[in-house]
């Protein structure tokens, strides 16, 4: 399915700030899943940008300004063509032999930075007895995972502005609700826990023509994790929504957790006293 995209950050100041120092992490990838034929940056004030790809292969565009700006808009425009992947999680090895893969030695340090804790998915006490009560080992790594983004499902509500942006899985387990983000670094700290690589996705998800031909809804990027499963490799599922990764998804990149993927982060000189306005649009590109 094709895609247009557009994901615009807006920052106003209170007054003119200087130096603004920025990455930005808004490029969708091009993979076995997805492909890329289209992508722009626009920043205001004008700037010149560089690009390089970071330690987990994602594109990275940076610049700086230094001339007085009291606004920094950045719009990213993208075309992404997706599919269903042919061969998925059916590959997957049988219970014994999966788990085996994943306790060897080998595995374990050629994969450890997704096995690892991190500051947002935390291995805190209240993370490990939520994560212990998960069952599901016995169907193999990819029935586990099932089951433990299944839980998460239905254990969290999801309630937008009932959690931060640094908010931690532990945190989330004693809020009792959140949002994909949240769900997201849970599942990470539950499949790690139990030896799962896992790491952190950002990007979008699809929904327009399930909301109704006109409807007006606020849209926003989303996130999601990816879990390596012996014989079909990393896999995509969505805790949020309980859903295995299709066409409706875009991904932009992935890391160890939000902190390694934020789509815009920087420094600047002047006022503390800013307001940030996110808006994305994510609609079917017409053909023909």
């Amino acid at each position: 399915m094709k895609f247009d995209i557009c994901h615009v950050t807006r920052y106003r100041y209170d007054s003119s700030v200087t130096d603004s120092v920025n990455e930005i992490r808004l490029s969708p990838r091009t993979d076995e899943r997805q492909a890329c034929y289209q992508h722009r940056l626009v920043v205001e004030p004008n700037v010149q940008l560089l690009s390089y790809e970071d330690y987990f292969g994602n594109r990275v565009h940076s610049f700086t300004a230094n001339a007085p700006h009291k606004e920094l808009v950045i719009t990213s425009h993208s075309t992404v063509v997706t599919r269903d992947r042919d061969v998925v999680w059916s590959a997957a090895w049988g219970a014994e032999e999966s788990w085996n893969r994943l306790r060897s030695e080998d595995f374990i340090d050629g994969n450890a930075e997704y096995l690892l804790p991190t500051a947002y998915a935390s291995f805190q006490p209240k993370v490990e007895s939520y994560a212990s009560g998960i069952r599901g080992e016995e169907a193999g790594v990819f029935g586990f995972v099932r089951n433990a983004a299944s839980a998460i499902y239905g254990d969290f509500e999801y309630k937008p502005f009932s959690t931060g942006v640094h908010t931690t899985a532990d945190e989330l387990v004693g809020i009792g609700s959140g949002v994909c983000q949240d769900f997201a670094h849970l599942l990470l700290a539950v499949c790690r826990l139990r030896g799962v690589p896992a790491r952190y996705v950002s990007g979008y998800h699809f929904v327009g023509d399930l909301q109704g031909r006109d409807a007006d809804f606020e849209q926003a990027s989303h996130a999601w994790v990816e879990v390596y499963i012996p014989g079909a490799g990393w896999q995509g599922i969505d805790p949020t929504n309980n859903n295995l990764i299709d066409w409706r998804y875009v991904k932009l990149g992935h890391g160890r957790d939000y902190n390694d993927i934020v789509p815009v982060k920087g420094i600047y000189r002047g006022t503390s006293g800013q307001t940030l306005q996110v808006t994305v649009d994510v609609r079917l590109a017409e053909t023909g």
